[in-house]
């Protein structure tokens, strides 16, 4: 859970888990399952063999098909109970503590909270949470929680000393081992105190 790295290609994947990332997410907007599946085998491949968790953005049915980790499901996207019921590890997304109560309820693995700040990554995205709305959601739910927007290497321990149990990434990676250096000294301080 530490650092999701959110790729669309599999060079970025290669590169995610060789800087350390613990989970690689693809996210393929507008593409369709066969698409998805296409693009996520040989990621797939590469995640197993180095040991970190492979997650499908948005789509149950190619998480199912290739036999992936797990889902990351957004508001409104369909097929969590199926996810849970193949028992593969279920994201939800959070905006705020009532919808992370929610998604906690439905039996997420995760949430995902966010936008901690604003990111070009979602322009669609609600307004940004700040540390004091991440800590607020991080207090509301038992399940794990996972800061995404606007984290990068300079922030990624805030997010973790607000209560977060990891962080995700997209424009990021490319900055991933000192990310996962400053996410493993804040859990680690966190440990300690």
């Amino acid at each position: 859970m530490r650092v999701h790295a959110l790729v669309s290609e599999l060079a970025a994947a290669e590169r995610a888990v060789a800087d350390g990332a613990t989970v690689v997410q693809l996210r393929l907007k507008d593409a369709d399952t066969a698409e998805v599946v296409a693009a996520a085998e040989p990621m797939l491949a590469v995640c197993c063999d180095a040991g970190v968790a492979f997650v499908v953005n948005d789509d149950v049915e190619a998480a199912l098909r290739l036999a992936a980790d797990g889902v990351h499901l957004g508001q409104g996207d369909a097929g969590a109970e199926r996810a849970l019921e193949a028992g593969l590890l279920l994201g939800l997304s959070a905006g705020g503590v009532e919808e992370a109560r929610a998604a906690d309820a439905a039996g997420a693995s995760y949430v995902g909270a966010g936008p901690v700040w604003a990111t070009p990554s979602k322009p669609d995205a609600g307004a940004p949470l700040g540390l004091r709305g991440l800590a607020a959601i991080c207090g509301a739910v038992a399940a794990p929680v996972v800061a995404i927007g606007g984290v990068d290497a300079s922030n990624a321990a805030d997010c973790i000393r607000a209560g977060a149990a990891g962080v995700a990434v997209i424009r990021a990676v490319a900055e991933l081992r000192a990310l996962r250096a400053a996410v493993d000294a804040a859990l680690g301080d966190c440990l300690t105190a």
